[in-house]
């Protein structure tokens, strides 16, 4: 019989912020179980460290490179077929309830500069990019918050393979969509109350974008979410029992902004929150790092916004106590859905599935959010697949990548993924492992800011082994090199290290291989000639 899906996805999650992961101080009981009975993946990469392009390769199982979405601000083709397409037409009722961010959210103009023309030469009015879109504009509308403020707004469905949406974008209590609207009616007082001009600073806590919400922890979009998950699940018991279903339970947190509600603020003592290895190390940075630390010791970095910055000491141990609570908060609410999973009878028919799109510097080397900086903390994230009943907990160790969800999903479903899928199934069709037995996994970014020292928007493509990290940037005359076996925090830089050279343009060749092995390949050819 083919297993019912349940995915949680959270967002901008740290694998080592989760007990299970062996994080000694916050506290997940009910993620734990997931992978006390299931498949703890514990080398699990992004195939990029941002938002958009990496939910895109969860979807398609397609590197950013091959669905197009490169980076934010690219919304991911609407052509793009997902795995919930393939469990649609193979009978599955599918549906995401949370963040999507397939789309924009915001109506901001793009930081990159338009294209250079040579004097004398004038764009197409008609075809300005190579390629022809077939959908409308309107088609790529439907995720901003200015198209929510229309109260008649609604997703076309389905969105990209999903029946049933139940939409909350964004982060924090500054959310909108589908949640704002319940909160609209249910508690339409406290909708004059929302987002950072609203909160109140504790005065304990210094570090920015931390406020205390005025929403308590049952109207905080992480209960809404799992709320409606739970409900969706009884619903769907009760009227299509005999239909198998997919449904993904979206999280907006533990993203910054750090607004935990209600008693998730004080949960967690900053005094108790030990500095990340490579903070409290002393010795001399990377270049980028290096520039990110002189930035914010002139006064210039922007800590109110999205862009990765320095930040203190005190600063990071606050964040990450006010990221645990919001990680607790997320437990509890996974709690919540799995409960409803048990008592509707689903759970022995259902594979649950979690996970995030990528991480948080959170403090490593000093730096927090994200970037082109590809730390461990950054671009390693949880897995955990759990089979229906009871099973030992099976650690594995192989290299995977977020690519390789959307395959073993359809794997699982008895469904062949589709050519240019570049992913691997995890699993079989019953659910046994399958290692990957990959030498290697890797991880693309491109920025559209132009900042870290280099003078043109940053590129940068690297290179995981079981044994190393290798970043290469598109410009600039140095990179990085790590043995993560002796250096776990990857403070040692061996790129110009004479002894490293031989290893360097080893690790050099296997990544120009890796990105000649994820080039497109669809579609599939139809000729010799």
């Amino acid at each position: 019989m083919r297993p019912n899906f349940l995915i949680f996805v959270t967002d901008q999650h740290r694998a080592d912020h989760l007990g299970c992961y062996g994080n000694p101080i916050v506290r997940t009981p009910h993620i734990d179980a997931l992978a006390r009975a299931g498949q703890r993946f514990e080398r699990a990469y992004v195939a990029t460290p941002i938002c958009m392009p990496n939910r895109g390769s969860i979807m398609t199982g397609r590197m950013p490179s091959a669905h197009g979405a490169r980076s934010n601000g690219v919304p991911l083709p609407l052509e793009s077929v997902t795995f919930a397409d393939l469990l649609s037409e193979a009978g599955y009722r599918t549906a995401l309830i949370g963040k999507s961010h397939l789309q924009n959210m915001e109506d901001k103009a793009p930081l990159l500069p338009p294209p250079q023309r040579l004097p004398g030469t004038q764009p197409s009015p008609r075809h300005p990019e190579s390629r022809r879109e077939r959908a409308p504009p309107s088609a790529y509308r439907q995720e901003l918050r200015s198209s929510w403020l229309d109260p008649t707004h609604r997703l076309t469905l389905p969105f990209y393979g999903f029946q049933e949406v139940t939409l909350c974008n964004h982060h924090a209590d500054e959310c909108f969509g589908d949640w704002l609207r319940w909160l609209q009616v249910e508690h339409p007082e406290l909708t004059r109350r929302l987002g950072r001009e609203h909160g109140h600073r504790d005065p304990r806590y210094v570090a920015p974008q931390a406020w205390r919400t005025n929403l308590d922890e049952f109207s905080y979009p992480t209960h809404y979410i799992a709320e409606q998950t739970a409900q969706w699940i009884r619903t769907h018991v009760e009227q299509h029992v005999d239909q198998p279903f997919a449904l993904v339970c979206s999280f907006p947190d533990p993203h910054h902004p750090w607004t935990p509600p209600g008693r998730y603020w004080d949960m967690y003592d900053p005094d108790d929150i030990e500095l990340p290895a490579s903070m409290a190390w002393r010795g001399e940075p990377a270049p980028h790092v290096r520039w990110l630390l002189e930035e914010r010791r002139q006064g210039q970095a922007k800590v109110d916004g999205p862009r990765l910055f320095a930040a203190s000491e005190r600063e990071v141990r606050e964040m990450i106590a006010l990221t645990y609570g919001m990680i607790t908060n997320i437990d509890d609410r996974v709690g919540l859905v799995m409960e409803a999973l048990r008592t509707s009878g689903a759970d022995d028919k259902t594979v649950v599935v979690f996970t995030s799109d990528h991480g948080d510097l959170m403090g490593d080397h000093g730096i927090v959010l994200k970037g082109p900086l590809h730390y461990q903390g950054l671009i390693r994230v949880p897995l955990i697949w759990r089979e229906p009943g009871s099973m030992p907990a099976v650690p594995r160790t192989d290299l995977v990548s977020s690519i390789d969800l959307p395959a073993t999903l359809l794997t699982r479903a008895g469904i062949a993924p589709p050519n240019g899928n570049q992913g691997r199934a995890l699993v079989g069709p019953q659910g046994e492992a399958r290692p990957t037995r990959r030498d290697a996994v890797l991880v693309e970014e491109n920025q559209q800011r132009a900042y870290l020292g280099f003078d043109q928007p940053v590129r940068v493509r690297t290179l995981v082994s079981a044994s190393h990290r290798l970043s290469v940037f598109a410009e600039g005359d140095w990179g990085e090199l790590y043995d993560l076996r002796t250096d776990p925090h990857e403070v040692h830089n061996l790129w110009k290290v004479p002894d490293a050279q031989d290893l360097k343009l080893a690790l050099m060749q296997r990544l120009t291989q890796l990105m000649i092995e994820h080039a497109d390949s669809s579609p599939n050819p139809t000729s010799i000639a």
